[in-house]
């Protein structure tokens, strides 16, 4: 890229070219190992007759963390220091891989001279993006191909239907521009590449502020054209721009997540995204659980701890990992709530808007207890959840290994000869075949299940050592068993 312009500016800033170092040798097996993957992969194939999902893991990141960089709206606006480089040595030792900014790297309300479509603090956020890939960690932002705030001044109604309604939350006024609106597209393609080609980010988390339309668009309105069919099981004009963001992305060696909303998907046959992001407004893992175990990969699950009740933090992993889903962590700043208290900025009262209710919230408890447990995102519970953290490190010490690259999954096994009889009706068993071959073991029920396996396993986490075929689970518990080295 030459060079890029700003929203509501005409100037012209100059775009730095974007560095892409040599990636590692990630498949750099000996004949041994590629020996032992090819006899795993072919036990496997010979006992699982059937099993609801079977994929080679390609490209995996399953360590994703969504990380706070502060308050907005703010009375000063964040600024990455010594406090943020050791909070990035410390996911980087946890295990995480890929970074999430949320919406409060952008300044969608204009308060700081910027705008929805680029940093509130361009230099710290350069700063910040060098942290993490001094780290060998990737960073992907908040953008929305949908959502836009109806105040600013770049906003045009011809981008949405006649017949939208905005959605109004804590401190924005967000109406869904329409993906069949040809200026909607250059407006905010053109931003999306800007901000890959001048921050050097790794990619993009869209939050597609999508509203289906009624049949076929017809009669167009504002500056819309119907050029795609638009049913229930097909999101036309939303997955013709998706294609385009993720080409744009994938040309630069980036990445795409998406999330649609709940538990939902985007409907299409087409290749627009690398992970889905569900479980916002989610009260039950259960129901998510069912509602996206049969997606393509890869999603990532994050079950909204700001409504949701779980018994406690294993069970957001006894969800997942059957499925070859690992949940997102909420870390970074202290996500303290100001937000929905800044001066000068009109909020809902709090009985009419969740978001307000749950931020003002947290800003009372964090108040109150400067010292903690604190609340780390949007989605977190007040009070923060001490736990959250070790439980997802452990988790994902005993996952990493199972899911490396090259990794063929069987998930949800059905008829096999992996055990000596039929799996109960709750429990549910999910294989792994590399250079080690695992097996997963959830028990979904509350009643305590004994399962016998072919042959002998070890736990893959923990110090025992000696091979066995019986395995207890508790009610509502995970195994995860390892073949036995040597």
């Amino acid at each position: 890229m030459g060079s890029v312009v700003s929203a509501g500016s005409g100037s012209a800033v100059a775009a730095e070219p974007r560095v892409t170092a040599t990636p590692a040798v990630v498949n750099d097996y000996t004949t041994k190992d590629h020996r032992q993957r090819l006899q795993n992969i072919a036990y496997c194939n010979r006992r699982i007759r059937n099993c609801m999902r079977k994929h080679l893991i390609t490209g995996y990141l399953p360590g994703q963390c969504c990380y706070c960089l502060g308050e907005y709206p703010c009375r000063k606006v964040w600024d990455p220091d010594d406090w943020d480089e050791k909070e990035l040595d410390r996911l980087r030792d946890h295990g995480i891989r890929l970074i999430q900014v949320h919406e409060e790297w952008n300044d969608s309300q204009r308060l700081f001279g910027s705008h929805k479509l680029d940093s509130v603090n361009p230099a710290g956020f350069r700063r910040f993006v060098d942290m993490v890939h001094r780290r060998g960690m990737k960073l992907i932002v908040y953008v929305s191909s949908g959502y836009f705030e109806q105040n600013d001044p770049d906003f045009r109604p011809e981008w949405t239907e006649q017949k939208d309604r905005p959605l109004v939350e804590i401190y924005f006024r967000y109406p869904h521009c329409s993906p069949a609106s040809p200026g909607w597209r250059a407006y905010f393609l053109k931003h999306v590449v800007r901000i890959l080609d001048d921050y050097g980010v790794d990619g993009v988390y869209n939050d597609l502020g999508y509203r289906q339309p009624p049949g076929l668009l017809a009669p167009a309105t504002g500056d819309l054209v119907p050029a795609f069919e638009e049913t229930a099981a097909n999101d036309g004009a939303l997955a013709d721009l998706l294609a385009l963001i993720y080409g744009e992305v994938h040309r630069r060696g980036g990445i795409v997540k998406v999330h649609r909303g709940g538990a939902s998907c985007p409907h299409t046959d087409l290749k627009v995204y690398d992970y889905l992001w569900v479980g916002e407004g989610g009260r039950n893992g259960d129901r998510l659980r069912e509602a996206v175990k049969n997606y393509c990969p890869y999603v990532v699950p994050c079950l909204d701890m700001s409504r949701a009740k779980v018994e406690n933090e294993d069970e957001l992993y006894l969800q997942a990992i059957p499925y070859m889903q690992f949940p997102l962590l909420l870390a970074g700043r202290p996500f303290t709530g100001q937000r929905a208290m800044v001066p000068g900025i009109k909020y809902p009262p709090e009985e009419k808007c969740f978001w307000t209710r749950h931020c003002r919230a947290i800003w009372r408890h964090y108040q109150a207890n400067p010292d903690g447990p604190h609340s780390y995102g949007w989605w977190d519970s007040v009070p923060g959840r001490p736990e959250a953290h070790p439980t997802h490190a452990r988790w994902l010490k005993q996952y990493l290994p199972m899911v490396e690259e090259g990794t063929w999954a069987w998930r949800e096994i059905g008829d096999s000869d992996l055990f000596r009889g039929p799996l109960p009706a709750d429990v549910v068993a999910s294989g792994f075949a590399n250079r080690g071959l695992y097996l997963v073991l959830a028990n979904y029920g509350r009643t305590a299940q004994e399962i016998e396996t072919a042959e002998a396993f070890v736990p893959a986490a923990g110090s025992a050592t000696t091979p066995q075929k019986r395995w207890k689970l508790s009610g509502r518990s995970l195994r995860i068993l390892r073949q036995p080295v040597g």
